[in-house]
């Protein structure tokens, strides 16, 4: 008959893992080691593809778009006796697998580990190719409101930009969401005047794949139609200003040492 310690031995481990924005050059080391060693490796097909080349001896479970709850079932399931691995794409708590995984371990009563390991998010992997426009107060809002009914959207962007919130902006098109980011900046600018600094970045940091438009509130729906749900938006504050640096356009986003020191 085992012995106890042969049983828990046996017992596994639960790792949520953020890819960052897609490139296996932008995972923590911690991630990087995670991933390699494990015994399963759970995600949708687009995350996983992403990190192809750090998968060797894992058995990988795949499954689409909207099959979130399925594969965080499946992640509990597995953990019980082997290492798991859940990816997810940016930092799994910023709209990503971390809530369901832990809700779903939780109703399960899971009874082994469960490590939740950052990663870049699509904000702030944006904000670097674009210069410093988030340096201060900023707010985070999806578009997607398949989960979050539209009216409470709605509330978060008028008070978001009421308060003069730095805004990213998560999930802003898809094929079957056409109009919620042109309502968004139309709400946005009830309270933002034309002048402020918007960026917007597709595939941000995927090396040739990455496109950045530099733009103002007042102008931005010109590029209505370049948006979509690769597209990482930031729209700045009232004191942001657009750098034309020799480089290329910049966001600079003043925090206040201007007004105490010389510089």
């Amino acid at each position: 008959m085992p012995s106890q310690n042969n049983n828990q031995s046996k017992k596994g481990k639960l790792y949520i893992v953020g890819i960052g924005p897609g490139s296996v050059e932008q995972l923590t080391v911690h991630a990087k080691n995670v991933i390699e060693n494990a015994d399963y490796i759970l995600g949708n097909d687009t995350y996983l593809d992403q990190i192809e080349s750090l998968i060797t001896h894992q058995n990988v479970y795949r499954s689409s778009m909207g099959q979130e709850v399925d594969r965080a079932k499946e992640a509990v399931k597995m953990a019980e006796n082997h290492v798991a691995v859940m990816v997810s794409g940016g930092d799994a708590n910023v709209y990503g697998m971390a809530g369901i995984v832990i809700e779903v371990a939780e109703r399960n009563n899971l009874d082994v580990d469960i490590e939740v390991v950052p990663g870049v998010t699509a904000m702030l992997a944006s904000a670097s190719v674009l210069g410093a426009p988030v340096v201060t107060d900023a707010a985070t809002i999806s578009l997607s409101d398949l989960l979050t009914p539209w009216d409470v959207i709605e509330k978060r962007l008028s008070f978001a930009s009421q308060a003069d919130f730095i805004i990213s902006l998560y999930n802003p098109k898809s094929r079957q969401r056409t109009s919620n980011f042109e309502r968004a900046i139309e709400i946005i600018q009830k309270y933002k005047p034309a002048h402020v600094p918007v960026g917007l970045v597709k595939n941000a940091l995927r090396g040739d794949e990455q496109e950045i438009i530099v733009t103002t509130l007042g102008d931005v729906l010109n590029y209505n139609d370049w948006v979509d749900m690769r597209t990482a938006i930031i729209i700045c504050n009232v004191d942001s200003r657009i750098w034309k640096s020799p480089h290329g356009d910049k966001i600079i986003t003043p925090r206040g040492y201007q007004k105490k020191y010389e510089y």
